[in-house]
């Protein structure tokens, strides 16, 4: 099953990429703040599994569309993901210096830059949206919304701010419940995930019941795809995963495995992938983002 999965993900890589990446830094070139514009394009061209936007060109797909009609939407959306790893990583948050198996964007180019490369990313992510004259002017306007509603503080800035105030708390020798756990990894993580899947929904011209059970398995494979990421934390090496691991653990952060134990985080991951598919199901055409759902959930790194 799982290599069905694999072959299906790959295969929707090797036809997705090429809308996405020849496009990623043409809006990020040509300006006259050199330095910074050094530092967007490093940190966008380091890598990684690009879930955000494959997902939300996937779901364009999902309800029949093409998922050229979600390109914008998917470039945005990983320039909030970038923005927010670099921030992410800098030695006020969770002080990395290793990220994607590359030195993070502060330890290349320095805080201050870091930064700023950060804002620049957030803001010209709805430069992109705004600036899609393939989506129509209502389509433009309600992408926006939901895009800053999960890139900002009811959403993934929302959730970290949640998650240093776990970590404050721990370190004074307190504790927090599954509850707020939960809520960390809805806002943090689930919020943006949760989006990439309903913005597919919007470019692809989703009718409200396919647009709400799109929002809805994005929500679940948010939490899945954040269970994940404390299992291997808390399992896998650096080789594997290209950043430093058991940095939870370090932090004194509340993670699934801490609380329900490795198995007990392993089912809960597993009920979150059977929720998302089954509000998949219902889609006209839902085979790739069902498989995308499986290796989300059983990925390695």
């Amino acid at each position: 099953m799982i290599h069905d999965a694999l072959s299906q993900v790959q295969a929707d890589l090797d036809r997705l990429l090429p809308i996405l990446e020849p496009n990623l830094t043409i809006a990020l070139r040509g300006g006259e703040a050199d330095r910074v514009g050094e530092a967007m394009r490093y940190s966008l061209q380091a890598g990684g599994k690009r879930v955000r936007p494959v997902l939300c060109m996937l779901a364009s797909e999902a309800v029949e569309a093409t998922a050229e009609k979600a390109r914008a939407c998917a470039l945005a959306l990983e320039y909030i993901h970038t923005y927010s790893l670099i921030h992410d990583d800098l030695p006020a948050m969770d002080d990395d210096d290793l990220r994607r198996g590359k030195p993070t964007c502060h330890v290349a180019f320095g805080e201050g830059q870091a930064i700023l490369a950060g804002d620049g990313l957030l803001t010209e992510a709805f430069q992109v949206l705004a600036g899609d004259i393939t989506l129509a002017p209502d389509q433009r306007i309600d992408a926006v919304q939901v895009l800053a509603e999960a890139a900002g503080w009811r959403g993934m800035v929302g959730g970290q701010s949640l998650d240093l105030e776990g970590e404050a708390l721990t370190r004074s020798g307190g504790s927090y419940d599954l509850d707020h756990l939960k809520r960390i990894h809805r806002l943090k993580t689930g919020a943006l995930l949760r989006a990439s899947l309903e913005l597919g929904a919007i470019a692809g011209g989703a009718t409200f019941k396919q647009r709400a059970n799109l929002r809805d398995a994005g929500s679940a494979l948010g939490l899945a795809f954040q269970i994940q990421d404390d299992i291997l934390d808390a399992t896998s090496t650096a080789e594997k995963m290209g950043k430093r691991v058991g940095k939870d653990e370090d932090k004194g952060k509340i993670t699934y495995p801490l609380l329900l134990g490795l198995e007990g985080a392993r089912q809960a991951l597993t009920e979150a992938t059977e929720r998302a598919n089954a509000l998949l199901q219902a889609l006209p055409n839902p085979r790739s983002l069902m498989a995308w759902a499986q290796y989300l959930a059983e990925r390695t790194a």
